[in-house]
């Protein structure tokens, strides 16, 4: 898919790259695709596994990123807003945000801001998609403030 891929959580950080990604587009004139991931369960190898309810949960998260899309949308003050679609998919987040990011132009996510031991233990999203993804890709820092 071409354009520009934003990855968003509902988090200020993700947020963040909402407002710069609807930005980017608009500026670019290409299109924007928003893409939340409902994050599946890992099963014993890691891979995702699938329930009956995920695909309703799923779907409520995409409700809940065209909701926060639209009000990016509606304060975004740029002469013409971008073609943006939402999309919602279950499964890990990295894997989702690099399967989507197979042919597009750029990749936009936001970074929590957690360092050191923590994100060693726990892994970070942007710092795998940064090393993995298949486009360039910008992330964009935490609030410092």
């Amino acid at each position: 898919m071409s354009g520009i891929i934003v990855g968003i959580d509902g988090s200020g950080h993700s947020r963040r790259a909402l407002e710069w990604a609807v930005s980017e587009a608009a500026m670019r004139q290409a299109p924007l695709t928003v893409l939340t991931v409902y994050r599946a369960v890992a099963g014993y190898l890691g891979e995702p596994v699938q329930y009956v309810g995920d695909a309703e949960l799923t779907e409520r998260a995409r409700k809940e990123a065209q909701k926060e899309t639209d009000e990016v949308l509606g304060a975004f003050t740029g002469a013409q807003q971008p073609s943006v679609t939402v999309r919602a998919v279950t499964g890990m987040p990295v894997n989702e945000l690099l399967a989507a990011a197979e042919g597009a132009d750029l990749l936009v996510v936001g970074a929590r801001g957690a360092g050191g031991f923590k994100r060693l233990l726990l892994g970070s999203v942007s710092t795998q998609v940064t090393h993995h993804a298949p486009c360039p890709v910008v992330v964009i820092p935490a609030d410092k403030a």
